[in-house]
């Protein structure tokens, strides 16, 4: 069981993915079940096992939505050290090889959206830059090969 740490703001979202998939979630997936079942004999229908199927996917998804909700933790964000990259910092870094600077947050796994400049702790470059320093450089293995950020700024989120 591992603890993740969230803004109030990501949580609060998680609860409520949580909630509709508690309510209308299984409500729909009820529907869906009893449709299937009215169409006939259960032994030959398959859009009653797929449906069944569906239910069982819903309800996984539910429980590790329960698992991540009672596991998390909330960051409170005025005691973040600014001294080095950890979670919930925004980080501004330069990569050495093309000169290109680029600002991210370092954020929970379920919070990550790489559109709006967010990337999770686990990713290889979230990872890679966790206790660095202004200054630091950080060889980082991505994808497409090796990769050397230098932290140019930390700040708070």
């Amino acid at each position: 069981m591992s603890i993740n740490y969230y803004t109030k703001e990501g949580l609060q979202k998680l609860k409520e993915e949580l909630q509709d998939l508690r309510t209308r979630g299984r409500a729909d997936m009820a529907k869906q079940i009893a449709e299937a079942r009215d169409k006939g004999d259960l032994s030959e229908n398959a859009e009653y096992d797929a449906a069944k199927d569906a239910q069982g996917l819903l309800e996984l998804k539910i429980s590790k939505l329960e698992t991540l909700v009672a596991n998390a933790r909330i960051v409170d964000e005025d005691t973040i050290d600014t001294s080095k990259v950890s979670i919930h910092s925004k980080v501004k870094i330069k990569n050495l090889a093309n000169k290109m600077e680029m600002v991210y947050a370092i954020v929970a796994e379920q919070e990550a959206d790489l559109k709006a400049g967010k990337i999770s702790v686990k990713s290889p470059i979230g990872s890679g830059l966790l206790g660095k320093k202004i200054g630091d450089v950080a060889e980082i293995q991505v994808p497409a090969g090796k990769i050397k950020f230098e932290v140019l700024e930390i700040s708070r989120m």
